[in-house]
């Protein structure tokens, strides 16, 4: 099933820690599957070394302060409108976290062909 997108979109972003968990599974996981079942145009997510959140503690992969909790960032581009009616549905998701949206362009946004 291919998905258009238009030229104007959103760019959804959220900011959690690797440990965060939703029903027994990595938060970002979750986020992701939730983002495929309600058929938003895709989902990206990464992993960061070094970060700190509002209690200012530090979550770095340095060996001398190994944390095992790192900074993890979803993002999820796709219409304002489906973007929009994601929200609440990550909103009963996240615990600690942080949200943003902007506005983007969508240059272009192709899929593999299928093979034979």
């Amino acid at each position: 099933m291919a998905m258009e997108l238009p030229r104007d979109a959103l760019l959804l972003r959220i900011f959690i820690g690797e440990n965060d968990v939703y029903q027994g599974e990595p938060l970002f996981r979750a986020i992701v599957l939730k983002a495929r079942e309600n058929q938003l145009a895709g989902a990206t997510v990464f992993r960061g070394p070094l970060g700190f959140g509002r209690s200012s503690h530090l979550h770095t992969n340095e060996i001398l302060r190994l944390s095992f909790d790192l900074p993890v960032v979803v993002e999820i581009v796709d219409t304002d409108e489906k973007i929009q009616n994601f929200l609440p549905i990550i909103e009963e998701i996240i615990g600690p976290g942080l949200v943003t949206i902007e506005r983007v362009q969508a240059i272009f946004y192709k899929g593999q062909k299928d093979q034979p």
